[in-house]
């Protein structure tokens, strides 16, 4: 048995800023700040991107704010998935489609969205029903501990160990998570993060992308 945890955003789908452009109207109409500020969200989790925004334009960070704001973003975000026109990435459909059926793999996610949000991004593209469990960033501020919520959601249906778990993302962060939980960890330039710097987090294997579905399942089922 196996399970393969993705990342979501530059690992199975590319929204082209879908998520950043519902996140700043939001910030603007349901906080009442003008203007933007940048944060980093490669990787993140929402809770803390949304954590730092509320530091940038001096908000308090309260559970009522994250609930305001999160609803406001979540009401934006099938519009501006739809006017981004973003796609699937290479090698998903293909990749997927082999390993649905397959009796001996749990296919999670493992991502910092939240779990609507995610919901929302992957039944766009008509990928959500691939995946029966994840950890998902609604409650925490890093990644290993998203990572630590989807190892426990798998544990309620399959006794895997963790050798025989894959994380696969485009960041450092999803390698680290990895890492965290004792997993194996596949990396792939289809993000935003250079090959010297996904290599530099030291993954089990480093693609381009994951359309060569063979090779992708050599490295997946060998362990």
């Amino acid at each position: 048995m196996h399970a393969i945890l993705f990342d979501i955003d530059g690992t199975l789908i590319n929204t082209r800023g879908a998520g950043d452009a519902a996140l700043n109207s939001a910030v603007a109409d349901a906080l009442g700040c003008a203007g933007q500020h940048r944060v980093e969200m490669s990787g993140r989790t929402d809770r803390a991107i949304v954590r730092d925004l509320f530091e940038a334009h001096g908000v308090e960070n309260t559970d009522a704010n994250w609930r305001k704001l999160s609803e406001h973003y979540l009401a934006r975000l099938p519009a501006f998935l739809a006017e981004k026109d973003g796609f699937v990435l290479p090698g998903i459909p293909e990749l997927l489609k082999s390993l649905t059926p397959r009796e001996d793999v749990f296919m999670g996610l493992l991502t910092g969205n939240t779990t609507r949000g995610a919901e929302l991004k992957l039944s766009h593209f008509g990928l959500w029903e691939h995946f029966s469990f994840g950890g998902y960033g609604d409650w925490h501020h890093d990644r290993d501990s998203v990572a630590v919520d989807a190892v426990n959601r798998l544990r309620e249906v399959a006794d895997i160990p963790p050798e025989r778990i894959t994380v696969i993302g485009d960041t450092p962060h999803d390698i680290t998570c990895a890492r965290h939980v004792g997993a194996n960890a596949i990396a792939v330039l289809t993000g935003w993060h250079t090959r010297e710097e996904l290599a530099a987090s030291d993954p089990d294997h480093l693609l381009d992308d994951l359309r060569d579905t063979e090779v992708v399942l050599s490295r997946l089922l060998t362990s």
